[in-house]
């Protein structure tokens, strides 16, 4: 039987958005496959972390890219890509809870690159005036992330409806981060 490696590693993302604490053993099953088998693709949880890493990465990267953030408003890139990013809001939920992520020298410079994108388009939101020049764009930008992810485990667990996603994080982080127009 070939295994599908994509395949693995969309099933662990899933059920790893969910029960962030799965073992290897869950995986495997929630995959269909058998221990020994997901361990030969993945040494172990942390191989399998960074895989689902990079994966992450991969897909939040598209979503960027698919959202056109120099284009219009900044605020409408926003929404743009608060809405592009929703369906893999549960990945990037989990991963930014993994600290050995973040820890020492080896940390995946795909973040970098995200930080830079995402703090680029706040940054041109205020220098356009649309934006506050009080909250510095790095801190936007980790407000962004936090409340994609706090979102995506408030719809798992039921405490917010899926249909609301896009518009709780926008306006959340809008209305704190406009700037206000002064009479």
């Amino acid at each position: 039987m070939t295994v599908d490696r994509e395949q693995v590693l969309r099933t662990a993302a899933a059920l790893l958005s969910r029960k962030s604490t799965a073992t290897m053993d869950e995986v495997a099953k929630a995959a269909g496959i058998g221990r020994a088998t997901l361990h030969r693709h993945f040494a172990g949880r942390d191989a399998l972390v960074k895989a689902l890493e990079d994966l992450g990465i991969r897909e939040f990267e598209a979503a960027l890219d698919a959202a056109r953030l120099d284009e219009g408003a900044a605020s409408d890139a926003l929404r743009r890509l608060i809405a592009e990013t929703e369906p893999g809001a549960g990945l990037l939920a989990f991963l930014v809870t993994e600290n050995q992520l973040f820890e020492g020298e080896q940390v995946n410079e795909g973040w970098a690159r995200l930080d830079a994108r995402v703090s680029a388009l706040f940054r041109r939101g205020q220098e356009e005036g649309e934006f506050r020049i009080d909250l510095s764009p790095a801190w936007l930008t980790e407000a962004l992330y936090g409340l994609i992810g706090t979102c995506a485990w408030a719809v798992q667990d039921g405490r917010v409806a899926a249909k609301d996603f896009q518009y709780m994080i926008a306006e959340l982080l809008l209305g704190g981060a406009r700037r206000s127009v002064e009479k």
